[in-house]
């Protein structure tokens, strides 16, 4: 048995040998280029066998060939190089999809970290040159905490990326802190709901008060309204009620690393 060198807390060292394992993990994904893209659907409240768009979902496969979704590495990378590496893979991969597959609409997430990363923005600058028509189907979230980290530099990225046509979702509203007075100055095109909300909301009346509250936040700002994590019949018919806009969630589908446009099967390979 290793004992703790004087000074140093059992918890703390446990801590530290966990993350740089992770991080272990995610920096062999990058070198054997095993990293890629699960797809979710997003599909519309009041038509939900109608898709609006998918989210590409970044993964990592593990030495054993397990995938490995971002909840399980991206709070111990989110800031470090290879976080930034991520985002840039992301990128790249969702616009292979869309330049594939010319009817996808695709959203893929990045961290406000990302802005100004030069290899970020070449991947970009190459997918738009390759095709301008590009920007028009990509979505780029960015969670509501990572935004307000450094909101005036957000602001001016989603300013000019929607000159090109690019939309843009906050992730994750209401697990973050964001000033109501941002809204105005940010023009996000998407608002997502954080699943804390909407789940079981049918039967939590904490819940229902809450996501009232921020769709009617939304509609005063004219943003279209997601909501995340979206698990059963009864919170999709709910939710549909009070004015949603779409829902994203297992009820309506795992994400998948083999989705419809690419093979003609869905949901065979999920993760």
């Amino acid at each position: 048995m290793q004992v703790p060198l004087q000074g140093q807390n059992p918890l703390d060292l446990a801590v530290a040998s966990r993350d740089s394992k992770v991080i272990d993990t995610v920096r062999a994904a990058i070198r054997h280029r095993q990293v890629l893209l699960a797809f979710q659907p997003v599909v519309q409240a009041r038509q939900p066998a109608s898709t609006a768009f998918y989210e590409g979902l970044i993964r990592v496969m593990d030495e054993t060939g397990r995938i490995v979704p971002a909840r399980d590495f991206m709070s111990h990378i989110e800031e470090t190089e290879y976080g930034r590496i991520l985002d840039c893979i992301a990128l790249e991969k969702g616009l292979e999809e869309l330049m594939a597959e010319p009817g996808l609409r695709l959203a893929v997430n990045m961290s406000a970290r990302s802005i100004g990363y030069p290899r970020w923005s070449e991947v970009l600058r190459a997918g738009l040159s390759a095709d301008p028509t590009l920007g028009e189907r990509l979505i780029l979230e960015i969670t509501e905490a990572s935004a307000m980290l450094v909101p005036e530099l957000v602001i001016g990225f989603m300013t000019e990326l929607q000159r090109q046509g690019i939309s843009f979702a906050m992730d994750d509203f209401g697990a973050g802190y964001t000033a109501l007075r941002h809204f105005k100055q940010f023009h996000f095109d998407i608002l997502k709901i954080d699943g804390q909300f909407i789940r079981d909301i049918a039967q939590d009346p904490d819940n229902q008060v809450m996501t009232r509250a921020i769709i009617s936040i939304a509609e005063q700002f004219d943003l279209f309204t997601i909501a995340e994590s979206v698990e059963r019949a009864e919170d999709a018919q709910f939710l549909t009620k009070i004015g949603i806009d779409c829902l994203q969630g297992y009820f309506f589908g795992a994400p998948t690393i083999s989705p419809a446009w690419r093979d003609g099967s869905i949901g065979r390979a999920s993760a």
